[in-house]
């Protein structure tokens, strides 16, 4: 008995009273629901209050609905469209007392796809409280991995044989001349060099291009301090993981030799040395014109579908402020700071208090330049070791590798918990952290900084979905706040003279140097540059849950704002966020556009009204 509960692929026996046996006899009440297209019933399966995330599989969509009643709309669709069963433990599940966790298995009438679900109740009167359906390939359409890997040599005698170097440089020179994309992907940072890679190894004719020469050029062109907050487990790539001597923290160039290097492996199409300047959509051919300039050359491609991965954020925030006409040092944008080796002795005013200020303000002081930081609002801050051992040694450590949970199994446990309950799992994690470093918050609001955990004490990750900013991950440069090496002023700039920066108050920071340190806009203003206004306005606001917290106005959207998924303007995506993002949620982008490739009935559930244009 115990042999046969233990197989990952065998479901217990009914008769057990095990987490495994009950799990198993829930999905079967499921299944059999399913079966019988009975939308209710199957939804009377599910708690008061619960939870069914959906990525693809059932809804050609990221949609997560609430309640039974949620539950019963999504499951009439999927019946008829996507036709799911076949729901399956794929290990023992397990019981914490008050939770059954179960992992599981399902198809779809195109795929397959794995799952989450957290059951309660006593005996086998479960409850799926939350359930997370995630779909992983598509029938017919598998990846050429592990069993289904390429041969490579081509046995025999083949007069008309060509290398792999050959076929290689026949698509460099046909792609987008002869042989136009499928997918035109713009942006060739790690976004779209991840879905690059994905959409290589589904066979989709794809062509990712960058304004830079070379991939990893984004990461190159920035400040020389500047290296990945978040560590190596969380920053995988697809298909290809860092080797287990990378370092924890890796520095940026670095990383933008391995984004180099990745693309070279992963034999991603991509052009460097090109700008996109203009696309249109035409909605009798269903396929975009899209007007380029590749090294100097035009270029028109015709592809059917627009991914734009051009980064989480939208254009460079530069504050509009009187007097920076008549300011007679250098003012640049954090994304523009070439780094601090010429400013020695300087005079310099960062304005923000996010990541990028305090790297900045970091690394000018150990170059010996006068920084001063201008804090506009209150600031989430968390020491990066604190965030490891706390926030995810969980799921992205070695201590997670040694439990069993790879790092696909822990991007599927962080997607499966519901965006609306999050915070309620976020917030004792950081009432750990501000206790663990509770000296450490003391200093720095007697040095008078402006600290936060979020509206609602949630913390880093709450922040950054709904917001994508107001924090810093502290690897050092929060003790110079602390201790006042780095100045620190509060409040707006009201003005510039010809060489200060003055505050609404009326004091007066003297400076060589102004970084605006002021972030970014959403997304869809790449849209609105190189599509239209009136698309990008379509389209609507791009990141944000709807949270109705700062900078996420409400109404509740239940998922992240046009990404990954489809949006108002016909093939046209969002593909963006943090190297976990780029990795886990390309699967999906990847599928779905597979899918049309192959024209592959798509029925898309849940399609998100729009309501914020900006």
């Amino acid at each position: 008995m115990t042999e046969t509960i233990n197989r990952p692929d065998v479901a217990a026996p009914s008769g057990t009273s095990d987490p495994s046996g009950r799990a198993q006899r829930w999905f079967d009440q499921l299944n059999a629901a399913l079966r019988a297209r009975d939308a209710e019933t199957a939804a009377g399966l599910f708690e008061t209050r619960s939870f069914w995330r959906d990525l693809v599989s059932l809804t050609w969509n990221m949609a997560t609905v609430e309640n039974p009643d949620g539950v019963a709309d999504m499951l009439r669709h999927a019946v008829s469209t996507t036709a799911p069963g076949g729901f399956r433990l794929a290990e023992p599940a397990e019981d914490d007392g008050d939770v059954v966790t179960a992992w599981f298995t399902f198809e779809t009438a195109a795929g397959r796809g794995k799952g989450l679900a957290r059951l309660r109740g006593q005996g086998d009167e479960l409850r799926c409280w939350t359930m997370m359906t995630a779909l992983q390939e598509l029938r017919g359409h598998e990846e050429p991995r592990g069993t289904r890997r390429p041969k490579g040599a081509e046995h025999g005698i083949n007069p008309d044989r060509q290398t792999w170097s050959e076929r290689r440089e026949q698509e460099r020179r046909e792609l987008g001349e002869s042989q136009q994309p499928y997918v035109l992907v713009v942006g060739g940072g790690q976004g779209g060099i991840a879905l690059g890679a994905r959409l290589r190894q589904l066979g989709v004719p794809s062509l990712v291009v960058d304004k830079h020469a070379r991939p990893g050029d984004q990461w190159r062109s920035r400040y020389k301090s500047l290296c990945l907050h978040d560590p190596v487990w969380y920053d995988h790539l697809p298909y290809l993981k860092f080797p287990d001597n990378w370092p924890v923290f890796a520095p940026k160039d670095k990383i933008a030799d391995w984004l180099e290097a990745y693309t070279s492996i992963m034999e991603v199409p991509w052009w460097g040395g090109t700008e996109v300047r203009d696309a249109a959509f035409d909605e009798a051919e269903g396929r975009w014109t899209v007007q380029a300039v590749r090294d100097g050359r035009a270029v028109t491609l015709r592809p059917t579908q627009l991914v734009l991965a051009t980064g989480m954020s939208g254009k460079p925030n530069v504050p509009e402020i009187p007097g920076m006409e008549v300011f007679a040092g250098e003012q640049q944008h954090s994304s523009e700071h070439p780094g601090p080796d010429a400013y020695a002795g300087k005079r310099v005013v960062v304005i923000g208090s996010n990541n990028s200020a305090f790297d900045i303000c970091g690394a000018l002081w150990e170059t010996g330049a006068d920084v001063t930081m201008v804090q506009r609002s209150s600031t989430h801050i968390v020491k990066s070791d604190s965030l490891m051992e706390i926030g995810l040694g969980d799921l992205y450590s070695e201590r997670a590798l040694a439990a069993g949970v790879t790092t696909e199994k822990a991007d599927l446990i962080f997607a499966s918990i519901p965006y609306r309950i999050m915070h309620e799992f976020q917030i004792p994690l950081y009432d750990r952290i501000r206790e663990k470093d509770r000296d450490f918050y003391q200093r720095l609001e007697a040095a008078g900084f402006q600290l936060d955990f979020g509206e609602d004490g949630s913390g880093l990750f709450m922040k950054y979905l709904r917001r994508a900013s107001g924090y810093y991950i502290d690897v050092g440069a929060a003790e110079l706040v602390a201790d006042g090496k780095v100045g620190l002023a509060h409040g707006e700039v009201s003005h510039l003279t010809e060489d200060s920066v003055v505050l609404a108050d009326g004091t007066a920071l003297p400076a060589d140097l102004i970084v605006y340190a002021t972030g970014y806009g959403s997304m869809n203003g790449w849209a609105a540059d190189l599509i239209s206004p009136e698309v990008a306005d379509r389209v609507g606001k791009c990141w944000g849950l709807g949270s109705d917290t700062a900078k996420d106005p409400g109404p509740w959207e239940g998922e992240q704002r046009n990404m990954w998924k489809p949006t108002a303007q016909e093939a046209l995506w969002f593909h963006g966020g943090n190297l976990h993002q780029s990795r886990h949620y390309s699967l999906y982008l990847a599928l779905q556009l597979k899918a049309r490739y192959e024209q592959i009935d798509t029925p898309v559930y849940g399609q998100a009204e729009v309501h914020h244009t900006g």
